[in-house]
């Protein structure tokens, strides 16, 4: 197991839809004998929906990680100069993250994470949740896609009728896309379809 005492900061933007999947994965990499440091931006902190509660997130990512979840720029910062993450995974990574990410905006705990990480030349794993990934957010996705340490977890369309622009990382391959990024490679095929719907 290639992940066995590596430290993963699991980073989580709002595409709630996706934190079953996300919280399942998590509890993966545990298993698997990392060190897992959750990450939560400043949306997932606040906002009650139909997918659960704010404080329902906050805890279930510390009882699997047994650690506190990061919750401000300030706890971010630290990131990258102190080396604290092997690798940092932001899973689910929203299209409004990533565009942020692709103009150096640092707005949110996840976002310096990321920021925090790349100054210090360390891999960033990015698994998409996005209804407009190929729509406005196209132009984002490509530049993220050629920056050095950047990577992806093999993304499709999950929906190519009704959400013709939407993309979401197939995220059962998020253990292998981590191994992959540890030896600065992207994981082959990028692009994987869903099954189209009947």
């Amino acid at each position: 197991m290639k992940l066995c005492g590596k430290t993963i900061g699991f980073a989580m933007t709002g595409s709630f839809c996706t934190y079953e999947k996300a919280f399942l994965q998590m509890k993966i990499l545990r298993e698997m004998g990392a060190t897992i440091i959750p990450i939560f931006s400043y949306v997932p902190q606040e906002i009650e929906c139909r997918f659960g509660s704010y404080k329902h997130f906050l805890e279930k990512a510390e009882e699997i990680s047994d650690h506190r979840p990061i919750l401000t720029i300030a706890q971010a910062e630290p990131i990258g100069p102190k080396g604290l993450l092997d690798v940092l995974l932001i899973a689910p990574c929203t299209g409004n993250t990533m565009a942020k990410l692709s103009m150096a905006i640092t707005d949110t705990p996840v976002l310096m994470a990321a920021k925090s990480q790349l100054r210090t030349e360390r891999p960033v794993v990015l698994s998409l949740a996005s209804n407009d990934s190929l729509g406005l957010n196209f132009k984002n996705l490509g530049s993220l896609y050629s920056v050095k340490h950047v990577y992806f977890v093999p993304f499709g369309q999950d929906d190519s009728i009704k959400k013709p622009n939407s993309l979401v990382a197939h995220m059962d391959c998020i253990p292998t896309t981590l191994e992959m990024a540890l030896e600065e490679k992207q994981l082959q095929p990028v692009l994987r379809s869903y099954s189209l719907p009947s």
